[in-house]
């Protein structure tokens, strides 16, 4: 009897059909005797039509405000799926991320688990009750409701696997494994048997939508095995392991293309030391992920710097650099 996290991302849980079928997938493997936490993300594109009735009534709605309406989607999914379980006759119960002990920093909307308190949740699991979380959520120190930014259902299930010391890690998603490259754009591209955390922490970097890096990092620090699989079908996935448990070693093992990148170009910098640092140090602060960058010269004691970051992060982009500009047109 082994004790599995397991997680069904957006595309698995779109509607009440795909969510009847997560629910079979589940019962076989209660009935094979093992213990399980599941982590679910919100339906199909639930979290996008949220921003947009937010956007619709403040172009800029507050952080805090935003968590709040945010982290309904996953709340919808957790209790549809521990009822289509319950309907199976496999006893299972929803918890939200707070409920189920997940404490992060105050930065709403790309917050850091802190830590993850699983004394309410292990004694549903010793039960053999199916505990069904909520993905992409935790609560600050003052109980305030906070989302974990992009990729934040798979860090879910990678740091409760870590605090539960679970044999696995699996995540369910509408591919089968990892491939060599996007088998949508390359019908040649070959599914990995296995992968080293360093090397798909590089690909999920560079745009293989597959796994986010945040929870590649937790898997690797923690020793967590997390195998890949498709939704769709029983198919032998990806594990995702430490280096020297990868018995095929080659020099390329990835190709990955973006194409929701954004580039920014700030002209005429002066050509000062630490300016080009000082900026970068912001956008790193306001947590946005750069790039590709290049330098260059223009005028006389003048740089132009370009740089190119997640199309999704671009106004708040934008704001770094108008606030960097300004405070240099000032000086």
């Amino acid at each position: 009897m082994a004790l599995i996290v397991q997680k069904f991302g957006g595309t698995s849980v779109g509607d009440t059909d795909r969510i009847r079928a997560v629910a079979n997938r589940i019962k076989t493997y209660y009935e094979h005797g093992h213990k399980l936490a599941v982590v679910v993300s919100a339906m199909g594109k639930t979290t996008d039509r949220l921003v947009e009735m937010a956007q619709e009534l403040n172009d800029n709605p507050r952080a805090r405000e935003l968590d709040m309406l945010l982290a309904t989607g996953e709340q919808v999914s957790i209790a549809l799926l521990a009822m289509a379980l319950d309907g199976l006759g496999v006893p299972a119960i929803s918890f939200t991320g707070g409920q189920v002990g997940i404490l992060t920093d105050t930065r709403h909307s790309s917050a850091r688990i802190q830590e993850i308190d699983t004394a309410r949740i292990r004694p549903y699991l010793d039960e053999r009750q199916v505990c069904i979380v909520a993905g992409f959520q935790g609560v600050d120190k003052e109980a305030n409701i906070t989302t974990l930014g992009r990729g934040g259902s798979d860090l879910t299930a990678v740091a409760l696997a870590a605090a539960l010391e679970a044999d696995e890690c699996e995540i369910f998603t509408d591919v089968d494994g990892v491939y060599t490259t996007d088998p949508n754009k390359v019908p040649s591209a070959r599914k990995m048997k296995a992968i080293a955390y360093e090397e798909m922490l590089e690909l999920a970097r560079l745009g293989a939508g597959v796994l986010h890096s945040r929870s590649v990092e937790v898997a690797s620090k923690y020793g967590i095995v997390i195998h890949v699989r498709s939704s769709f079908n029983n198919a032998e996935g990806t594990r995702v392991v430490a280096e020297e448990d990868v018995m095929e070693k080659v020099v390329v093992r990835g190709v990955t293309l973006k194409s929701d990148e954004a580039r920014i170009s700030v002209i005429d910098i002066p050509d000062r030391p630490g300016l080009a640092a000082n900026l970068f140090n912001r956008l790193a602060r306001a947590d946005v992920n750069v790039d590709m960058i290049v330098q260059s010269s223009g005028k006389e004691n003048q740089n132009t710097i370009s740089f190119t970051v997640p199309r999704s992060t671009l106004r708040v982009t934008r704001e770094v650099v108008d606030a960097f500009i300004a405070e240099q047109n000032a000086g």
